[in-house]
């Protein structure tokens, strides 16, 4: 921007006196705060009056040195000219002073996260003016006392904990308790202190200059925008650093002028249930400071509130019925223009009403369903705007077993919030005793460096899972979002001596056996019982999503491969199965045996005798899901890991296996060194073990064409099933194997004298796959994106190694997301578009999927939706926040277009 662009641009926007520069729709300019101030007073609500200084402001101050625009100091004394004017009071006045607050207010709530300075303009000569003014010593001196502590904590940078033992001092000489105890002389001998305390830290006096003080404060905000809490929430609620923060200078009201005076804060319904009841507290003589600070305790704002928590002090019903009926009012008023429960901050200065916010209120999720519900309900609002107002991902709040907000939280490590939900159980350190403790009905949380697919029967028996490493998409991640179980990983901090059977984390010591509980959506593993509230999916819950699923284009269908797995999905909507990974049949113990006797096999004939061994417990998996699935689409992975996953790899395992299943000890051990791989995920996997071994193609085929022939010719609904070749790269790779299939399909259906649909299918998770998408069309009738190795493949990072390093790169702004967590809609998301459109202009018909763990993401559903995909599977668990985002993904393109 020019200078003369900047010296024309408009900085700063006034609000008060029934009027307003802007409006709730310049949120962005204003920020949230801004706007709604300038809204309730273009509403005639009682607003003292102010001006705010725009988020561009705030880009300017950064994108230049931290130098303020030209003229920006001009118009700030514009803005205040107007609040004289409309106060009738004059800032710095020692006889008539104006004072202020000066507030944040990013366009995107961020409760707490930056600065604010209260009674700003107070000084030695004001002081004695607002004491005359008010009639009240005490008060003058109370709020002088205030604002020395704030300012000094918030520009000066001075700890604001040396104030509070200087206070403490006097209370204690005075043998008083609370700060209402104090008198006016008591305080002027704390502004005292104050000020001397101050003077030495700094070697120089608090300033006094209400013009030095008022954009010291400025300078403070925009600072804080910056602050390492303001960074850590932006990128908890994924906030653009771009956005800045408006700065809002209002005019003082005080809640601290005596018993006729109060200050607040209110929700119009209940945040935690939703109950649509005024919800907050308030504080006779306060500042609205002391509302959050815990300093006194607050009081209720309605009589039966009071009555239900039991409390004797009265209400703000009963101490002040006049201006509760006048708040009343205004805040159902302010709910029903804004159509959405609102988070109000409010003063009341000797009797008159004051409105200092208005927010839409943050709320969990089982409030957002109940509030999304009932303002639909109440016609506030329409259906697909309740669809719209429940975050998708918050839904994990409901779907599993949560840690009670109230319970205490003794936290001895974390990780990654890798899987939600919350558990409690025994530590064990080994998947077999997992299994074996989990069966006999005991909860345990099993603990591992890393799990591998081998653990897979102890992580279904754990009633939740820990690792010290692996990152977000890592194998116990994945497995156990896809399990509806709580998981931590790449917990770090944990220290695992399986022999001794101890963990070790911050300087304690946990024996196996001892009792732990894991939060799998904040990342903690705590030491001891914790309480949980068990989920319900009915009443809102059932409404929303049905709501949701009559805008939705996109099928939602789950990854499953047990029949639990399964039943999870149908229960929470899924249209299908979108991904069985065939190879987490095989670790049964039952069957891992004649697994590895086909691997040590010498020759075909004796790898096809033991896969024959394989075929019936196959055909039996298959039929199973086919049977819970009712004819919806089911898509089965042929065998995707590396040979070696299935051996045992030390001597004391090899041992320990060849025992137990009669197999040579020395070929065993022989052949894991010989199928060791230095980079096995790009190595003999996926359909290269098809092309290499194609009897295992062949058999796994065979068993899923016989179980489908076999649930067809019952009375249950005729299967869909779809068979998808791994990691396939090239044409000729996809026409050998479509033929293996339809030739091995063919000789089944001979066999049984019966015709059954199938489809043939790759997954897309090399970019050459992508880019070649038409090669492979010709041969395959669908593609599904394995989102999860396309990343890796695509970035050349792994999945599991990410967690050591990519915190780096979200911390220095490289990565704005996890491209493990949402899709990278740039480069992957690039692959996969070429790959839809060059698929569809070689076979327009072919259906197009993702089963990653992006499945499940909302932003990565809103992509899937736009490049025009059919289907999005993710883990069971995930369904509904599938179900949900898709329904938004289209609500969010339909109002683009308007």
């Amino acid at each position: 921007m020019t200078t003369d662009a900047l010296t024309k641009t408009r900085w700063v926007y006034a609000f008060g006196g029934g009027g307003a520069d802007g409006d709730a729709s310049m949120k962005n300019l204003l920020g949230g705060k801004g706007a709604n101030l300038a809204e309730m007073s273009a509403l005639g609500l009682p607003v003292p009056p102010g001006f705010t200084i725009t988020t561009e402001a705030c880009t300017h101050y950064y994108a230049n040195d931290r130098r303020y625009p030209p003229n920006l100091k001009e118009q700030v004394e514009q803005g205040l000219t107007k609040v004289e004017e409309l106060t009738g009071k004059k800032f710095g006045d020692a006889s008539n002073p104006l004072l202020v607050s000066v507030r944040s207010g990013a366009r995107a709530s961020m409760p707490g996260m930056m600065d604010t300075v209260l009674n700003l303009g107070l000084n030695d000569k004001t002081v004695e003016g607002l004491a005359a003014l008010a009639g009240d010593r005490r008060f003058a001196f109370d709020s002088y006392r205030r604002f020395i502590q704030m300012y000094s904590n918030v520009v000066l940078g001075l700890d604001h904990h040396m104030f509070e033992e200087i206070l403490d001092e006097h209370k204690e000489r005075l043998d008083v308790t609370i700060d209402t105890a104090l008198g006016a002389e008591d305080w002027e001998r704390v502004v005292a202190d104050y000020k001397r305390h101050v003077e030495a830290e700094l070697g120089q006096p608090f300033p006094q200059d209400p013009n030095d003080q008022l954009w010291g404060a400025i300078g403070a905000v925009f600072a804080s925008w910056m602050n390492d809490r303001a960074k850590f929430y932006r990128r908890m609620h994924d906030i653009p650093e771009s956005w800045g923060t408006a700065v809002n200078v209002q005019s003082m009201v005080f809640g601290n002028m005596g018993e006729t005076s109060a200050t607040g804060v209110a929700f119009t319904r209940n945040p935690s249930t939703g109950e649509h009841k005024l919800y907050g507290e308030f504080l006779i003589n306060a500042q609205g400071e002391d509302v959050v600070a815990g300093i006194r305790t607050p009081q209720a704002l309605t009589r039966a509130a009071r009555e239900e928590m039991g409390e004797k002090a009265p209400s703000m019903e009963e101490a002040l019925p006049e201006v509760f009926a006048q708040f009343k009012d205004v805040v159902e008023r302010l709910e029903r223009h804004y159509r959405d429960m609102q988070d109000i901050e409010f003063t009341v200065e000797r009797g008159r009403l004051y409105m200092l916010q208005t927010r839409n209120g943050k709320r969990t999720a089982k409030a957002a369903l109940k509030v999304a519900v009932d303002l639909a309900n109440e016609g506030l609002i329409t259906q697909e705007e309740a669809v719209m107002r429940v975050e998708p991902a918050s839904l994990d709040q409901l779907l599993h077993p949560t840690i009670d907000p109230a319970s205490p939280r003794d936290v001895i490590a974390t990780g990654l919030p890798a899987s939600p939900g919350a558990a409690t159980g025994k530590i064990v350190f080994d998947a077999e005793t997992a299994e074996k403790l989990g069966t006999a009905g005991e909860a345990v949380i099993l603990v591992r460096e890393e799990t591998s697919p081998e653990d897979i029967r102890g992580m279904d028996a754990a009633r939740g899972i820990v690792t010290a490493r692996g990152g977000m998409t890592s194998h116990a991640a994945v497995v156990a979002r896809g399990m509806g179980r709580p998981c931590v990983s790449g917990a770090g901090e944990i220290r695992i001596d399986g022999k001794g059977g101890e963990l070790h984390a911050r300087g304690r010591t946990f024996k196996e056996g001892e009792i732990i509980s894991i939060d799998g959506s904040t990342g903690e593993v705590l030491a001891g019982v914790v309480k949980m509230i068990e989920p319900e999916l009915s009443g809102d819950f059932a409404t929303l999503m049905s709501w949701a699923d009559r805008v939705r284009r996109l099928k939602v269908r789950a990854n499953a491969e047990t029949a639990l797995d399964a039943k999870t999905a149908r229960q929470f909507g899924a249209e299908g199965i979108g991904l069985c990974r065939t190879e987490h049949m095989f670790f049964d113990p039952a069957r891992i045996a004649a697994v590895r006797e086909m691997i040590l096999a010498d020759d075909e004939a004796g790898r096809r005798a033991a896969l024959e061994k394989i075929l019936p417990m196959q055909r039996a998996d298959f039929a199973q899901l086919f049977e819970i699935m009712e004819g919806l689409p089911v898509t089965i992975r042929l065998l995707d890991p590396p040979l070696h996953e299935f051996l045992p790899h030390t001597e004391e395992d090899v041992a320990a296996v060849a025992e137990a299943t009669g197999l040579d000890a020395e070929k065993l051990l022989r052949r894991a060194k010989e199928l060791h791989e230095v980079n096995p995920m790009l190595g003999h996997r996926g359909c290269r073990l098809g092309v290499a071994y194609p009897e295992i193609y062949e058999i796994q085929v065979r068993a899923i064409i016989e179980a489908a022939i076999e649930v067809a010719a019952s009375d249950k609904a005729a299967p869909c099933p779809e068979i998808m070749h791994p990691l396939v790269a090239k044409g000729e790779e996809m026409k050998f194997l479509r033929e293996l299939t339809d030739r091995t399909a063919q000789a089944v259906m001979a066999e049984k004298g019966r015709q059954i649909e199938y489809m043939v299918g790759t997954m897309v998770e090399l970019p050459r796959a992508a880019i070649r998408a038409g090669d492979l069309a010709e041969h395959a009738e669908f593609f599904s994106f394995g989102t999860n190795d396309l990343t890796q493949t695509t970035f050349g990072i792994s999945r599991d190694d990410s967690g050591r390093f990519l915190g780096a790169y979200l911390e220095k702004g490289i990565f704005e997301k996890d491209p493990f967590v949402s899709l990278d809609q740039e480069g992957v998301g690039d692959l996969i578009r070429i790959a839809a459109e060059r698929g569809r202009a070689a076979r327009p018909k072919v259906k197009l999927g993702i089963c990653g763990e992006h499945g499940g993401d909302p932003a990565s559903i809103a992509f899937c939706e736009k490049t025009g995909l059919d289907y999005v599977s993710c883990s069971p668990y995930r369904v509904p926040i599938a179900r949900l985002a898709a329904a938004q993904a289209v609500i969010g393109e339909r109002e683009k277009d308007r």
